[in-house]
């Protein structure tokens, strides 16, 4: 199968433009057929199983199908919103990254294990999942061993994940709303609930309940990542409520407190502020009191513009 037909008619994201980008067409997510890529290092801030010791081998691509209005690395997702009313940027819409083939991303997924990296971390990778796949058959082929992680806003279409069947060993979905209406306020998608759990579903499927080096690395397995919001205490409970009850300790739950506001979120008056401590202890508790044992927490004072990456195009050229 050749991979890269996918892209005649787009549907690896549950947007389901049906462009042709390898004619020139752009749909939501605006990226080409030609990989762009922000960033790939080693990265020391991700869940412990992830990136303790040497770190995570975090490769950032350009662009994304979610575009969400709070998002922290919005200058590699969607640019500057020229839209956005109380945007200072409001001229600039480029998207931060540089074009790749797909050897080269063999390659630098290849020099990161060389680097040491516990895994290679696909930070955002839906669009771009054709030529992902073409990159890690041929880096398997000259030797990358070490545990590929797929790290998405969950909004991949079901056949998207199927695809990953067999390439990927770690999934780290977000699970971001319950309710649609938030979806639709913040990211602008009515079907956000109920399409991550049928594709946390596939996901654990595929790769089963978590495994761990002697290390206490992650070597497989499905880590759900849910970040508070603002005033969206009742909602995130609901997402605590329904991955426990349907999985229970065959996944792991990441709850993060790391919620900054950003870019155009000041549209946004009841997000446009930081989180208050009182309602992540509140959510921890009610995790906890429900009977969530395999989890994460973030420890106060991640909420700062401290751990978002500088995308400056590390590691991407020769």
């Amino acid at each position: 199968m050749n991979y890269l037909d996918l892209l005649n008619e787009c549907t690896l994201c549950n947007r389901d433009c049906k462009v042709n980008r390898n004619n020139g067409e752009i749909g939501y997510c605006k990226a080409s057929n030609i990989i762009k890529v922000a960033k790939a290092s080693l990265h020391l801030w991700e869940e412990p199983p992830i990136s303790q010791g040497n770190g995570s081998g975090t490769v950032f691509f350009s662009h994304c199908n979610l575009k969400c209005v709070f998002c922290q690395n919005y200058n590699i997702s969607q640019g500057i919103n020229a839209n956005s009313s109380c945007s200072d940027f409001n001229k600039n819409t480029s998207v931060v990254g540089a074009e790749i083939s797909i050897e080269r991303l063999s390659e630098i997924f290849l020099e990161l294990q060389e680097k040491g990296a516990n895994n290679i971390n696909l930070v955002t990778p839906t669009h771009y999942v054709p030529q992902i796949i073409e990159a890690l058959k041929i880096a398997k082929k000259n030797n990358l061993t070490i545990p590929i992680l797929y790290n998405t806003n969950s909004y991949d279409s079901i056949e998207t994940i199927k695809l990953l069947d067999g390439y990927i060993d770690v999934y780290l979905p977000d699970f971001k709303y319950f309710d649609n209406k938030y979806s639709l306020k913040y990211s602008r998608v009515n079907d956000y609930a109920s399409n991550t759990i049928k594709i946390i579903d596939e996901m654990l499927r595929q790769v089963g309940t978590p495994k761990f080096d002697s290390k206490g690395n992650i070597l497989k397995g499905v880590i759900v990542r849910h970040l508070m919001l603002p005033g969206l205490l009742f909602d995130s409970k609901k997402i605590i409520d329904i991955l426990y009850n349907r999985y229970k300790t065959d996944i792991y739950i990441s709850l993060m407190n790391q919620y900054i506001p950003m870019f155009n979120a000041c549209d946004y008056p009841e997000i446009n502020k930081k989180l208050n401590p009182k309602h992540y202890d509140s959510l921890i508790n009610y995790a906890l009191d429900i009977g969530v044992v395999n989890g994460f927490i973030q420890d106060e004072g991640a909420n700062i513009s401290d751990f978002i990456p500088e995308f400056n195009l590390e590691g991407i050229e020769k």
